[in-house]
């Protein structure tokens, strides 16, 4: 059995031989095949951040055994919809809190989206309590870009290394009115989130 590597860390995926004589002795290519049932699948437009965070666009049932493998303890989820049964119930079983900040996925002008939920998402992504920790939206690309944009502000990023980050992820989706937001967004005020009470 061979092993190749793919974007993402411990994805791993077991390669099939194309002849049975290839395979090593006491192996059948029927054994091999029922190996390739579990294979280790991130979710759409998975990256690590930074050390103990990840993203990546909405995690599906095919995902579930690639997450474990994280150790995930938190996942900050930035739809204003319900989250599944299936995902709750993964949740459940491996103790991972799940932190819900609902953005709607609009294109109005940025002065919309509301900086006040960006900062409370801000509030527990900068808590290494959390960690290791999941943002996600639907495909990762621009509720989880703001939010992203705005943790890399807090670290002192240039604004054209945080677009260019940005835009790596939202490709030709990608939105001046997002940038416009991230380049706006005030970072003194995450200075208060240290002196105001921790969240329930």
């Amino acid at each position: 059995m061979s092993i190749h590597n793919c974007r993402g860390p411990m994805c791993l995926k077991t390669v099939q031989p194309s002849h049975a004589a290839d395979m090593p002795p006491g192996k059948s290519v029927a054994a091999d095949a029922k190996a390739e049932d579990h294979l280790f699948v991130p979710p759409l437009n998975f990256s690590m951040v930074d050390y103990g965070i990840y993203r990546s666009g909405f995690p599906n049932s095919a995902n579930f055994p690639f997450l474990k493998t994280l150790g995930l303890r938190s996942i900050i989820y930035l739809c204003p919809e319900p989250y599944p049964e299936d995902n709750m119930q993964f949740l459940n079983a491996n103790g991972i809190r799940l932190f819900q900040f609902g953005l709607e996925g609009s294109k109005e002008l940025f002065i919309n989206i509301p900086e006040n939920l960006i900062l409370s998402a801000l509030r527990v992504l900068l808590d290494e309590r959390n960690y290791p920790l999941l943002i996600h939206c639907k495909r990762g690309k621009h509720r989880t870009g703001c939010l992203v944009g705005c943790l890399r502000k807090c670290q002192n990023w240039c604004l054209a290394s945080i677009f260019d980050e940005y835009q790596r992820f939202a490709a030709d989706k990608a939105r001046v009115t997002d940038q416009r937001f991230i380049e706006l967004f005030d970072i003194s005020r995450i200075k208060k989130l240290a002196t105001s009470p921790p969240y329930i």
